[in-house]
């Protein structure tokens, strides 16, 4: 496990993925021995990784990829890295043979993405990608509301995400500061386009085309020293996306914003039969024949209570943590050759869709999203 003594390795995929199938016992097979997962981790401060495998009662550590890569009992390579640091060390982990499962975006360029892709496939390794808010209990039953037909044709989805970041120094940023930096690897159309390829592609269907602008509404940011710096890339996003059939869906992402919603991303689709407003956890709806009759007159209070007349979708299952859910799947992947389909082509979809949103950002016109293949 390369790269989580940062954030998002440490607390989504080491301590509540990895640690969390352990303490579950293993991943359940039937009439067999459960999938027990061993980390090894890897990074390259040797302080850092000592207190993180001390801290949660780990073994194994070491600074050296390539040792690490040569140890043949570790059939698993995971890259949590800055996306700009992830290429080589996939190539490494792939040509020594590992099964490779990385955080998005997979690279920081579709073609770089696509190499990937092909030495995947010639050297026959499983690969994945996370995708993880498919596994998010408030989309999981809007997949099921799409799937079901509830909507009838869909029309329309409007989505907002983001909270307010910290510019610092007080109180201090709560995302690290290459986050805010390009030449880094970071701005937000390359952290959320991922995003929002998988989300589309597999609620609504293959998006089509985009239309998007960016901006840097902060310009000057405090790192994690304290020391100010000035902000290269965007902190704010607005596209709209054309999904295969008609429908039109707008996705606001922003690290400016201020949240007056429920829930950090909320997501609201309307169709002819129905609409629904998706969160991150719950998902509420309102079918046609319950819509009430609002009527526009700004004299008056509205008489009507609109919340009230949703109903929220019940769960099916009681849920789980989204990293997990998928690291589960990819593990009984690789053991069990169970299907697993977000592999590195539709990581490189993601990453194709936050290139185009970023030519379309600059050329200031709608473009079209062509098929991508290996």
């Amino acid at each position: 496990m390369n790269g989580v003594t940062g954030r998002m390795g440490m607390n989504q995929h080491l301590i509540r993925s990895i640690l969390a199938i352990r303490e579950q016992g293993g991943i359940a097979v039937a009439g067999g021995d459960p999938i027990w997962p061993e980390p090894l981790l890897v990074g390259r401060s040797e302080s850092k990784l000592r207190a993180l495998a001390s801290a949660h009662g780990l073994e194994r550590w070491t600074t050296d990829l390539d040792a690490a890569l040569a140890e043949p009992e570790y059939e698993v390579y995971f890259d949590a890295q800055l996306t700009s640091a992830r290429p080589p060390a996939v190539e490494a982990a792939i040509a020594a043979g590992k099964h490779v499962y990385c955080e998005k975006p997979v690279t920081p360029g579709v073609e770089s993405a696509l190499v990937l892709a092909r030495a995947a496939r010639d050297a026959g390794v499983k690969v994945g990608v996370v995708q993880d808010k498919l596994f998010l209990p408030g989309l999981v039953k809007l997949r099921r509301l799409v799937e079901s037909g509830f909507f009838g044709r869909i029309i329309a989805a409007r989505g907002e995400f983001g909270y307010w970041v910290y510019p610092g120094p007080d109180p201090k940023p709560q995302r690290p500061s290459w986050n805010y930096r390009r030449e880094d690897g970071g701005g937000i159309v390359s952290d959320m386009f991922p995003h929002w390829r998988y989300v589309l592609d597999n609620v609504f269907g293959p998006v089509r085309s985009v239309c998007a602008t960016a901006a840097t509404h902060i310009p000057a940011r405090v790192d994690e020293a304290g020391a100010a710096y000035d902000a290269t890339a965007e902190d704010a996003a607005y596209a709209m996306f054309e999904i295969e059939g008609g429908a039109i869906v707008q996705m606001n992402s922003s690290w400016c914003v201020r949240v007056h919603r429920d829930e950090l991303f909320e997501l609201q689709v309307d169709g002819t039969h129905g609409s629904a407003v998706a969160g991150l956890r719950e998902c509420a709806v309102q079918p046609a024949v319950t819509t009430p009759k609002s009527i526009w007159n700004p004299d008056l209070p509205d008489p009507v209570a609109h919340r009230a007349q949703w109903t929220e979708v019940p769960a099916t299952e009681p849920p789980e943590n989204g990293f997990k859910l998928q690291w589960e799947a990819f593990l009984r992947h690789v053991v069990l050759d169970e299907p697993f389909p977000w592999d590195f082509l539709e990581g490189a979809r993601g990453v194709q869709l936050a290139e185009l949103g970023e030519q379309s950002w600059r050329e200031r016109r709608w473009v079209d999203v062509p098929e991508l293949a290996l």
